[in-house]
């Protein structure tokens, strides 16, 4: 049995204090965007790997989650590029493949300069459930 999720992608309220938007989705791709602030920084002045790694793994669900089914993740694994010192990263998750209950996604990550700086690798699970997927700018 199919069961109604009152849940919504714009209900994560992790994601909105750390500050990653979604700029564009659809299922099987979406992109995300991340304006760097102080906060996001750690000791040595770079980029916090937890904030990137917290956008690629939102950017993963959005996509994962487009088609309305619910798609929870079963493995991430992140590889770390490059420091970047700029004011905006970017991930782009792109379905690479998929079965009924399986998805696989690699997400890039990069800056402003459309360096890479990091990239993600997720498999994800697709429940027997839907979920309102009404992500919002």
């Amino acid at each position: 049995m199919e069961e109604k999720l009152p849940v919504s992608l714009n209900r994560d309220r992790f994601v909105q204090h750390v500050g990653v938007v979604i700029e564009k989705v659809e299922p099987g791709y979406a992109l995300g965007k991340l304006e760097i602030k102080d906060y996001h920084l750690n000791g040595a002045d770079m980029i916090q790997g937890g904030a990137i790694f917290t956008l690629a793994d939102f950017t993963f669900a959005a996509a994962a989650n487009a088609s309305g089914q619910v798609t929870v993740s079963l493995n991430a694994n992140i590889s770390f590029y490059k420091a970047s010192q700029g004011k905006v990263l970017y991930a782009e998750a792109k379905e690479v493949s998929a079965t009924k209950r399986t998805t696989n996604y690699v997400v890039e990550i990069f800056n402003e300069n459309k360096e890479l700086i990091a990239l993600l690798t997720a498999t994800g699970f697709r429940k027997n459930q839907t979920i309102e997927v009404d992500i919002i700018k």
